[in-house]
């Protein structure tokens, strides 16, 4: 088991996760590939500052609001981190594909990520955190952190932080 677990804002997660879901959709609806575009910087974006890329909608506007309240697990933030990178460097694939008129490889990238989001906002699942944790598993470079206790590799952990 990892001593080190962190306090994750699971909420901001779920937000990031249902705004790429729901943009990517409206991308595709309404054939805005620069809307795709948009959605792969905000993930890069993200990514770079160490926080779900639209962190700071949830972060401003939903929680003080209280739309939106925090949901604060022990987990690990790197695989979330590479969850999002990886999906920002399949969008910015489908966004480019798009943009150069492989239109059936441009959506099939946004709807593969698109699905990928839905998997964890619906099921708890996050496809690139399992990844993470199996390259963790062999020792790759980079990839250190083991699941929580308890959890299967990419399912949302159970143990709340104390407030």
């Amino acid at each position: 088991m990892d001593e080190n677990l962190q306090k994750v804002d699971h909420t901001a997660i779920k937000v990031n996760q249902a705004l790429i879901i729901l943009l990517n959709i409206l991308a595709f609806i309404f054939n805005a590939p620069w809307l795709a575009a948009v959605v792969a910087l905000v993930m890069i974006l993200g990514t770079i500052i160490k926080k779900p890329g639209f962190y700071p909608l949830y972060q401003y506007i939903l929680k003080p609001s209280r739309i939106m309240n925090p949901e604060i697990l022990l987990d690990n933030p790197e695989p979330h981190r590479f969850a999002q990178g990886f999906g920002a460097i399949v969008m910015t694939m489908g966004s480019l594909a798009l943009f150069l008129g492989a239109s059936t490889l441009g959506w099939g990238l946004v709807w593969l990520v698109t699905s990928l989001a839905a998997l964890n906002l619906f099921v708890g699942f996050c496809a690139g955190c399992a990844v993470y944790y199996w390259l963790a598993r062999i020792n790759a470079p980079g990839f250190s952190k083991m699941a929580p206790a308890g959890t299967v590799p990419g399912m949302r952990p159970k143990a709340r932080a104390a407030e």
